[in-house]
Protein backbone atom coordinates (compact mmCIF):
# COMPACT_ATOMS: atom_id res chain seq x y z
CA UNK A 1 0.00 0.00 0.00
CA UNK A 2 1.03 3.55 -0.62
CA UNK A 3 1.33 6.04 2.17
CA UNK A 4 -0.69 9.25 2.02
CA UNK A 5 2.32 11.31 0.91
CA UNK A 6 3.16 8.86 -1.85
CA UNK A 7 -0.40 9.10 -3.15
CA UNK A 8 -0.28 12.90 -3.04
CA UNK A 9 3.04 12.94 -4.91
CA UNK A 10 1.72 10.46 -7.46
CA UNK A 11 -1.37 12.58 -8.00
CA UNK A 12 0.75 15.73 -8.42
CA UNK A 13 2.96 13.97 -10.97
CA UNK A 14 -0.08 12.91 -12.98
CA UNK A 15 -1.49 16.45 -12.88
CA UNK A 16 1.87 17.90 -13.93
CA UNK A 17 2.05 15.55 -16.92
CA UNK A 18 -1.46 16.49 -17.98
CA UNK A 19 -0.69 20.19 -17.75
CA UNK A 20 2.47 19.80 -19.81
CA UNK A 21 0.92 17.70 -22.57
CA UNK A 22 -2.62 19.10 -23.05
CA UNK A 23 -2.96 22.27 -25.10
CA UNK A 24 -6.71 22.68 -24.43
CA UNK A 25 -7.47 24.36 -27.74
CA UNK A 26 -4.76 27.01 -27.56
CA UNK A 27 -3.93 26.57 -31.22
CA UNK A 28 -7.55 27.23 -32.22
CA UNK A 29 -7.61 30.35 -30.10
CA UNK A 30 -4.34 31.54 -31.62
CA UNK A 31 -5.65 30.99 -35.15
CA UNK A 32 -8.77 33.03 -34.42
CA UNK A 33 -6.77 35.90 -32.90
CA UNK A 34 -4.27 35.92 -35.78
CA UNK A 35 -7.10 35.89 -38.34
CA UNK A 36 -8.78 38.82 -36.59
CA UNK A 37 -5.52 40.77 -36.59
CA UNK A 38 -4.95 40.02 -40.28
CA UNK A 39 -8.47 41.18 -41.19
CA UNK A 40 -7.97 44.37 -39.17
CA UNK A 41 -4.64 45.05 -40.90
CA UNK A 42 -6.18 44.53 -44.35
CA UNK A 43 -9.06 46.88 -43.49
CA UNK A 44 -6.66 49.57 -42.27
CA UNK A 45 -4.55 49.23 -45.42
CA UNK A 46 -7.69 49.57 -47.57
CA UNK A 47 -8.73 52.74 -45.73
CA UNK A 48 -5.27 54.27 -46.10
CA UNK A 49 -5.12 53.32 -49.80
CA UNK A 50 -8.55 54.90 -50.39
CA UNK A 51 -7.46 58.13 -48.68
CA UNK A 52 -4.21 58.30 -50.66
CA UNK A 53 -6.06 57.63 -53.92
CA UNK A 54 -8.60 60.36 -53.12
CA UNK A 55 -5.82 62.85 -52.36
CA UNK A 56 -3.98 61.90 -55.56
CA UNK A 57 -7.12 62.38 -57.65
CA UNK A 58 -7.61 65.79 -56.08
CA UNK A 59 -4.28 67.05 -57.42
CA UNK A 60 -4.69 69.31 -60.43
CA UNK A 61 -1.85 69.93 -62.79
Amino acid sequence: MFSEWELVLLHLRVLWRRLRTEDDGYSTEAVIVIAALAITAIAIMAIIAAKITAKARGITL
